[in-house]
């Protein structure tokens, strides 16, 4: 039985740990950022919109563990993009690769430390919805947690957050006004809708796409979910878009190629990357 003096040692350990890389990256004399974003699969060229000052590969950084997705190349980013210090985290973690969920968001909680006011989200998801077309985006209005854990389970990091944070509008309404405005003012086509966050790393079966249909999803993916999460749980504002790489219609489904969904998902992040480097020319 774990008692309640053990709970508070944890979590005060894992919050010295969070403390530990905040003040690794500190010491590089790193201008404080004022915007993260993170990069998901196939969306590394979006570090083309940053003008790169200077790079940490996670594996330096205390206390982190390290991206074990090809496409995912782990580096923090720091630089300027319009004028405004911004932090890219080039590659994520996933469930699916082993890690704890505490793992999967612990650059989270020191990206707010280090100072960012807007955290800012991609990845790469299947197309539910049968409008959307390979390489378009989604704005994510709200998601379903599928996954089978949550990134809050266990002792609360009283200093960070309370212990149920509200969910009602877990994305952050002004940005995705401001966001949906900038694609309509740019000719850029910006669906919205709901992203189902599933465990992986196998792709869903034709029952388990019908079934994500009836629950109201619009597509799926294996990320972006507990992050969210956790930005809510510290008072960070988030926006997340989510870039279609492969239609997931049960009735007319065909095996997904990796090299397709690499290579929509460059197609869609070029459309990405002027989305966001107008969004924060703009804020």
């Amino acid at each position: 039985m774990i008692t309640l003096a053990a709970r508070k040692i944890e979590i005060k350990m894992y919050y010295t740990k969070i403390l530990e890389a905040v003040k690794f990256i500190q010491n590089k004399g790193i201008k404080p950022p004022e915007i993260g974003i993170i990069l998901g699969t196939g969306l590394g060229s979006l570090v083309e919109i940053l003008e790169v000052e200077y790079e940490i590969p996670y594996g330096d950084i205390p206390n982190f563990v390290t991206s074990t997705v090809e496409s995912h190349k782990g580096s923090m980013l720091f630089g300027t993009l319009h004028n405004k210090n911004v932090v890219m985290m080039q590659g994520r973690f996933h469930y699916y690769e082993g890690y704890t969920m505490k793992q999967i968001t612990f650059p989270v909680r020191v990206l707010k430390l280090l100072g960012i006011k807007l955290l800012l989200i991609s990845n790469a998801c299947g197309g539910l919805n049968k409008s959307f077309e390979p390489a378009s985006l989604m704005l994510i209005d709200d998601h379903i947690n599928f996954l089978p854990t949550n990134p809050l389970v266990g002792p609360n990091v009283d200093e960070m957050g309370v212990r149920f944070p509200d969910m009602s509008r877990p994305y952050e309404v002004a940005i995705n006004k401001r966001l949906k405005s900038i694609a309509i003012e740019k000719g850029i086509t910006l669906h919205e809708g709901v992203y189902a966050a599933w465990i992986g790393p196998s792709l869903e079966t034709r029952a388990e796409y019908r079934f994500l249909r009836m629950a109201g999803a619009d597509a799926v993916g294996m990320s972006t979910v507990p992050e969210v999460i956790v930005a809510n749980h510290i008072g960070l504002p988030v926006a997340a878009v989510s870039v279609v790489t492969d239609l997931c219609d049960p009735d007319q489904l065909e095996p997904v190629c990796i090299e397709n969904v690499l290579r929509f998902a460059a197609d869609g992040g070029t459309q990405l990357k002027y989305l966001f480097s107008e969004l924060i020319k703009e804020i």
